[in-house]
Formats: C-alpha cells, structure tokens, sequence
C-alpha cells in the first residue's frame, strides 16, 4: 500500500493496565479498525454492578469511520461487550468459527442477531477494511480457533497478537503458526502489540496436555461422584475431561447456564467430540452410582451465584455436593477472586469432599516470558505496545523486549485511553482520546455512575436514616414529626435514647430556621443534615447518610 501523511492512531478503550475489558483501536486517516469487544467482572467496591464494558463514545463520535470489528477469541473478556457495542455501532463483526457460534449465541439474546452482518474468517483470510487490509495467523490459547492480527496500514504493518502460548502439544492438534509469524517479522512490523498477561512468569508455559493427564490420574482413583468445575469457555478442558469420562466408564452431567451453551456451541460446530449418550440431565445422572457420574459444573472463580457455590451452599436446585465426592478445581483465581475461591474451597472440605486445585489440574492459556521473547523475536517490531494485564505486567513485558533488542525509546506503555501516533514511520504519544467504564446493573447500561457507587458504599458502611417532618405552610411551624427511620445504621430498639435525642434536636434545629425566616428547602435539609450528621457522628463515630423528607400542608 501507498505510503500517507495522515500517519496511524493506535490505542486501546480497555484491557491496558487492567485485566478483561480488551478494546483496541487502530485508526488510519478515515478509517477505523476495532479488534475485540469484551467485558471485565466488577471489582469489590462497584457494588451491585453485574459488568463493566469499555465507553465506546470516541467511536461513536466517528462511527462513519469504523469499518469493523474482529474479534481474536471467543473468551468473555474479548467477547462479552460485543452485543452492547452492536446496539450503538452496527458494523460488520469479523471472526473464526468457534468465536462466530459464541458470539450468535449472545447477539440472538440480545436480539439483534438478524441485523448484525458477521463474516466469517480462519487464519488464512484476507479482508480489507477501507484503506487498510488485514489477515490473520493461528495462536494458541485455552480455547480452540484463536487467531493474531496482522494490519497492513498505509504507515505499515500492524500487529496484534490476541492472547497466546507457544503449546507444542495442543489438544486440537492446531499447531501455532510460527513460519507464518517469522515471516510477518521478515517483511517488517512497524509496531506490536502483545499480550503481557503472564510477564512476570519466568520460562515457559505449560501445555494443556499435561492437565489431562492430572485429570486421569484423579479419574482414576476416585471412589465417588467426580465434581469438575473450570472455565464454561475452556473448551480443551472441557474436552480432557470428556476423554476421561469415557475411559472410566463414567457419564457426565453439566450444570451451569453458560457451560451448558458452550458446550452444546462447541459440539455442534465440531469442537468438542463426544460419544452419544455420554451427557444425561442431572434427574438422569441422580440415579446412577456414585462411581459412574461426572458433574461439570461452572463457578471456579467462586462466584457467588455460580453452580459450584451454590452447590457447596446446598443451594442448588439439582445438585449438591455430597460426603466422598472428590471435586477439582480446574483454574487459577482472577486478581482479586482469590478469596472467593479460598471460601468455596473450605466450605467444600466443611461438607466432607475430597478438594483437588492449584498447578497441578491447570495451566495458563498464556505466554510466560521465554513466550513472549519468542514472540518478540519473530516479529522484530520497530515499535512495541505491551497490552493485556496490569501495568506492573506492561511493565515487565517492555522489559523483556528491552532485553531482546528493542530500544526503551520505541516502547509505549499505555493507559486506557492513551494513543501512540505513528507519522511517517516516526511514532510519539498522541493526544488522549476519550475512554473509561460502562457500569452495567441489570437491564441499566451507563445509568450507574461515580456519584451513585459512592451513595452505595455509604449505604454499605454506615446505613440510612430518614428524617421526616410536615410544616405548615401558614405560619411555617412543625405540625407531625419529626419521624427518624433507622436502616442499617443502629438497631432502633436497643437505641431509643439516642434517636430521641436526634429527634429533640432536629426539631430544635428546624424552630431555629424558622426564627430566623429560613424557610427555603434547600437551606432546611442542610442545617438538618449538618446538625444531625454531628451528633451521630460524636455519639457513634458513624457517618450514616442523612436524608430529610420535608412535607408542607
């Protein structure tokens, strides 16, 4: 392609300096890449928030510039966002075949599957997207059909690699395509951007296979029931532990909405090979000896509502875990799930299974570091963007490629928002563009912001009290009230005296007011509130929030 003066905008709405949420944006002159379009799980202060997507409102505001969307992998944090970002940018979604099937899935349940225009790819399509073309190469990862980038831009070669390992064994037998990459390198990137996930891990990561064979070994041995519980999107997991059923006679039941869609997903498509007959229904599974079952189940991380919870809660409708049952635990906790998962694992030994977690039954689906310099080395960027993981993993991660000859000056560690600006094949730090959260809480998308979580954690931490006072419009004198009414603040039985005396006081404070002609409401529901917040806080050392209710009749 024909060299240009308008240069290359690089940078990502969501998935640097953090984990999930992956949006990346590549942009030349007019036209508008997007690559992935995922979700992240809440952190522990978004209270009642159920997800969080990337702020779309810099490609909203040049949505005649976006000529599509690809996505590398079918895994939530790459895929979760897409239907809320089709609902406001409909433009073509480009993925493999795996990716597509889970992807429909999500779109028909949002409704606008018939709408959406999906192309379907493998890593050896060629697509062009306004002035710029891309194709494709095979990675490998927990989950079948990933694939890399390679964006062919009017500055140069683009790359984005998705999330990867080196797996010299895979599962599917779909051998990474390192010739293909070298041969990305020998023509040239201009700039690379890589997944940092496991940069602080030295040497290599394991294959996949090796966790099959962990699981036979437990297959084996086994006097009970079997409790498996992983990703729902792992499908290689998924598959081991099927193969491992049919060689110990045993059947398998799953448990877990979205284990059971990908399963079905995957075995349709041809990912996931299974005898007839080997998945029954829980009601089936019940009546079999506890020697012959296998439960699947979601809920690894420890979610609170996830299958396994509640099964170890006796919560679950179908299902519980039983004395003797020897469950596996067949993923690592997320940053910040650590102490869910540690939770579930105890009540789990506190009913009397047999709990098996850690190593030795999982390996990452991504690239310690000698991966990464592999990487490094195939593609010999001019320039390099560390992506996917927290910044102390960027961080490593420009590191590494310090080490296998990259200058420190052409590496760029971004924040959300943060644009690399490549000009004549020249590259500096752009100016920011617009990002940040979409706070999702059930069917509300973005009608949960800042102010309204930090109303929450007061709620949480000290609780409500409501002040309720009728005036009288003639002569402006209390006619009812005040009525104080305690949520989650003090016990009201076992606190009369103190709530009397906060009563004595509001009506102290408003009489003053009124001596003084304040009569607007705004001035009384503060002098309230500040009175009130005083006393409460010198009696209780609690900060409770205030809400004053006043009525004129």
């Amino acid at each position: 392609m024909s060299k240009s003066n308008q240069g290359v905008l690089i940078f990502a709405l969501g998935g640097v300096g953090e984990i999930g949420k992956n949006m990346y944006v590549i942009q030349s002159d007019e036209d508008i890449v997007v690559i992935d379009a995922g979700l992240k799980f809440p952190e522990e202060e978004m209270l009642g928030i159920d997800m969080v997507i990337p702020d779309i409102t810099y490609l909203e505001e040049n949505r005649e510039k976006v000529r599509g969307i690809i996505i590398t992998h079918g895994h939530e944090d790459h895929i979760g966002g897409l239907s809320f970002f089709l609902k406001h940018l409909n433009v073509p979604v480009y993925a493999t075949k795996l990716t597509l099937g889970l992807i429909e899935a999500k779109l028909k349940e949002a409704g606008i599957l018939n709408e959406t225009k999906r192309v379907l790819i493998n890593s050896d399509s060629e697509i062009t997207l306004g002035q710029m073309r891309a194709t494709f190469f095979r990675v490998n990862h927990s989950i079948p059909d990933c694939v890399g980038v390679c964006l062919e831009t009017p500055e140069g070669y683009i790359v984005h690699t998705g999330d990867f390992k080196f797996d010299q064994t895979p599962i599917n037998n779909q051998y990474a395509d390192i010739a293909k990459m070298a041969e990305i390198g020998d023509r040239g990137v201009l700039a690379l951007l890589s997944d940092s996930t496991n940069a602080e891990r030295p040497g290599f990561t394991g294959s996949e296979r090796s966790v099959g064979a962990a699981i036979k070994d437990v297959f084996s041995k086994a006097p009970g029931r079997i409790v498996v519980s992983t990703f729902a999107s792992n499908v290689h997991r998924i598959q081991q532990v099927v193969d491992a059923a049919v060689e110990f006679n045993r059947k398998i039941t799953i448990i877990g909405r979205s284990m059971v869609n990908v399963v079905q997903i995957s075995k349709d498509l041809g990912y996931l090979h299974a005898p007839d007959g080997i998945f029954l229904e829980p009601d089936e599974i019940n009546k079999l000896p506890a020697e012959q079952v296998v439960i699947l189940s979601t809920g690894s991380q420890g979610e609170t509502m996830s299958a396994l919870t509640r099964m170890a809660r006796s919560a679950h409708r179908k299902m519980d875990i039983l004395p003797g049952d020897t469950v596996i635990i067949a993923a690592t906790p997320i940053p910040g799930n650590e102490k869910f998962v540690s939770r579930t694992v105890d009540q789990l030994y506190r009913i009397g299974a047999d709990v098996i977690y850690g190593s030795s039954v999982h390996v990452s689906g991504h690239g310690s570091q000698e991966e990464l310099r592999l990487m490094l080395n195939l593609m010999k960027p001019k320039y390099f963007i560390p992506i996917h993981g927290e910044y102390r993993m960027l961080r490593m991660h420009g590191i590494l490629a310090e080490q296998v000859g990259v200058p420190a000056e052409n590496i760029f560690l971004l924040d959300n928002g943060d644009t690399v600006e490549i000009t004549g094949g020249k590259a500096r730090y752009g100016p920011k563009v617009h990002s940040g959260n979409v706070l999702i809480d059930g069917l509300g998308v973005g009608d949960v912001g800042n102010i309204v979580l930090r109303d929450r954690k007061l709620l949480s931490q000290d609780g409500i009290l409501v002040v309720v006072v009728t005036l009288s419009k003639q002569n402006g004198t209390i006619l009812s009230g005040p009525d104080i009414i305690s949520r989650g603040f003090v016990y009201v039985r076992e606190s009369e005296e103190l709530l009397d005396e906060a009563n004595r006081l509001v009506t102290q404070t408003l009489t003053k007011c009124m001596e003084e002609n304040v009569n607007e409401w705004s001035s009384l529901k503060n002098s309230v509130k500040d009175a009130l917040g005083r006393y409460l806080y010198e009696q209780t050392r609690r900060r409770p929030m205030i809400l004053p209710i006043i009525m004129e009749v």
